[in-house]
């Protein structure tokens, strides 16, 4: 499981919130992918993944570099 540094705004955790998506489960997702993408329209990697209440998230940040990640946007699969 690799580590990383989370840039947490606090516009990005409200928006989080809209989702439903806590800033733990955005972490775990992103530390225990069980699959990673690059977003389409944005270019930015995209970690897939079940949470530990079996909710399955979409989870779009920024990489800074090997250990630093600014959170975008996390979203259920059928929300989009």
């Amino acid at each position: 499981m690799p580590f990383f540094l989370f840039l947490w705004h606090e516009k990005v955790i409200e928006h989080l919130a809209e989702h439903a998506v806590t800033q733990e489960e955005f972490e775990s997702v992103v530390c225990n992918p069980g699959l990673t993408e690059v977003s389409r329209t944005t270019g930015r990697p995209v970690s897939i993944g079940v949470t530990r209440e079996g909710r399955v998230l979409v989870c779009v940040y920024e990489q800074v570099d090997g250990d630093t990640v600014i959170p975008i946007t996390a979203f259920e699969p059928d929300e989009e």
